[in-house]
């Protein structure tokens, strides 16, 4: 889920995520396996992604049902456990030999299903800064995650100090 809001919030601007190498890097940080062709087809197809994913990121409970089971579907997901490299036993539902852009998606529409199942779609929304329609994953106890990222959250810290100030 970290990964999907990352590439979701990846076309908010400054956006850096427009090379191979930044694919690359996206691939590593975010723990994928299997195939990575490192190319410019790879990374367009991996792009056209965010959108689809933005939509089912900010879909209501009963469309996120829809969309993720379009999903699965779309890329005949076959859910069976795996183990590899130093992670013990977890699920799969696409083959490492599937093209990374197609990984991604059935990855994010496997996490939807524990999201959606657990009724936790609240902790999705969008960041709270009026300039900004980034993505926050809420995994804080006490559920209190409003911006995307520590920019967005020094911008409307320092803005209403000095609305404070100047009141």
């Amino acid at each position: 889920m970290q990964a999907a809001v990352a590439l979701v919030n990846a076309m908010e601007p400054p956006s850096d995520f427009d090379s191979v190498e930044a694919l690359d890097r996206f691939f590593h940080e975010h723990g994928y396996t299997g195939r990575h062709d490192g190319t410019a087809s790879e990374l367009a197809d991996v792009r056209a992604l965010r959108g689809p994913l933005r939509a089912l990121l900010t879909a209501e409970r009963d469309e996120a049902v829809a969309l993720t089971n379009a999903l699965l579907a779309e890329h005949d997901a076959l859910p069976q456990l795996v183990r590899h490299g130093d992670t013990d036993w977890h699920i799969h539902a696409i083959g490492d030999d599937a093209p990374l852009a197609a990984r991604i998606a059935v990855e994010t529409a496997m996490s939807m299903v524990d999201v959606i199942r657990a009724d936790e779609l609240s902790r999705l929304a969008v960041c709270a800064d009026a300039d900004c329609d980034g993505l926050v994953l809420d995994l804080s106890r006490n559920r209190s995650k409003r911006f995307c990222s520590v920019t967005c959250g020094n911008r409307n810290a320092v803005a209403a100090y000095r609305a404070r100030r100047s009141g």
